[in-house]
């Protein structure tokens, strides 16, 4: 059964990646290569909110760690048994073995971060009662291909299929704990690698790096994107699809989730990807794309560092009374402007629209949302549902 994966750094990207369907989720806490601490507070709810729906919920657990780490370590490993956790993420042998210790039963995923980038290295982890391997991301396709040839049938393989790439293997980069004592192995990477950098030439003579006027970027990779790709991976045996970004926005989670939903279903049916999910891809924030290392070595993006953004995310619906939708604002629009709509439902996402009649939370007539998240109704002759999204292009 192929599962769709999507980030929930926080609770609002939980219920978003619930709503624009997909099968699990993954989060962190104190212990994770993500500093998605909020979570950390709400697991319990997080999780009750999971099981609601039917799906599932993965903590990451999957820092490096110190033996100072191993008493709290410990009692947050008993605290996900108790909550009822679905599996655990790690990459540190000595947590893994923490795990099995403590919580026998509980399915232990092999973190992309111990970059298991062949099939006896696999196959030794499943040994250990690993449950599932997240393959690294410097991986071939025709590698993943031998290591489900390796691999018993009941262990699963995890690829990620959309997001940020590292410059070096995954978390094994020192430069952020070098260059600002953060951590990137212990979940505080400042990503220098998205930094533009400048040589100095004769003592204190500044040499920029030419790729272009605003300078050259030498370490930034681009974006993956395996959208158009996924039946390609479900032949090669992979069953989770996973979408990166667990520190990125409740919008960029739900743009994602909604594009490789269309995706994914059109790939376990045999059908050509949706023209719907080729294009939501480049309606959330990202760099440039490329396919990894799936076919082929990934590509730097050298020019820039700074994410594209062609759209806006200005609201999202929390409801319907009276013909009206009530809308949360997420950023300023104004009576006359053009929207678009990101919905669960395909049928009525990427439909536009003109705000033409809008209350403010007093009842108030007004021609212009611009306070923050401010509850805003307005007429919409679109069919919305509670979690759906308004966005607008940018000029």
């Amino acid at each position: 059964m192929a599962e769709l994966l999507a980030p929930a750094g926080d609770t609002e990207k939980l219920k978003t990646a619930l709503h624009f369907g997909a099968d699990a989720v993954y989060a962190g806490g104190g212990f994770s290569l993500r500093a998605d601490r909020s979570m950390d507070e709400k697991l319990e709810e997080g999780i009750a909110l999971t099981h609601a729906a039917g799906k599932k919920f993965y903590a990451a657990v999957n820092i490096y760690a110190r033996d100072e780490d191993f008493p709290a370590l410990k009692a947050h490993i008993k605290r996900l048994g108790e909550l009822k956790a679905d599996g655990i993420i790690a990459a540190d042998a000595g947590i893994i073995s923490l795990i099995k210790e403590l919580l026998p039963d509980m399915p232990v995923h092999l973190s992309t971060q111990a970059n298991t980038t062949n099939a006896r290295a696999a196959a030794f982890w499943v040994r250990q009662g690993v449950r599932r391997i997240v393959a690294a991301r410097e991986m071939s396709l025709e590698e993943i291909r031998r290591l489900r040839e390796a691999l018993p049938p009941e262990a699963e393989i995890e690829c990620f299929v959309h997001g940020a790439m590292c410059m070096a293997y995954s978390g094994r980069c020192l430069l952020s704990d070098f260059l600002t004592g953060r951590s990137a192995n212990r979940g505080d990477c400042a990503q220098p690698c998205r930094w533009e950098y400048t040589l100095t030439a004769g003592g204190e003579t500044p040499l920029t790096l030419g790729q272009s006027e605003r300078g050259s970027y030498i370490l930034n990779s681009a974006d993956m994107c395996m959208v158009e790709h996924l039946q390609e991976l479900l032949d090669a045996g992979v069953s989770s699809f996973k979408i990166e970004g667990r520190m990125k926005t409740r919008y960029y989670c739900a743009s994602a989730t909604f594009a490789y939903r269309l995706a994914l279903d059109a790939a376990l049916k045999g059908l050509p990807v949706p023209e719907a999910a080729k294009s939501e891809v480049f309606k959330h924030s990202h760099r440039d794309y490329c396919t990894g290392f799936y076919f082929g070595a990934a590509r730097q993006s050298v020019l820039t560092s700074r994410p594209q953004k062609e759209y806006e995310f200005v609201g999202i619906i929390e409801g319907k009374e009276d013909g009206f939708y009530l809308v949360e604002q997420r950023g300023r629009f104004k009576e006359g402007e053009e929207l678009e709509t990101l919905c669960a439902a395909p049928e009525n996402s990427g439909k536009t629209f003109l705000v033409q009649e809008m209350y403010g939370e007093n009842g108030e007539r007004i021609a212009d949302a611009k306070r923050v998240c401010e509850k805003v109704r307005l007429r919409c002759p679109l069919p919305l549902e509670a979690g759906d999204m308004l966005r607008r292009r940018r000029i």
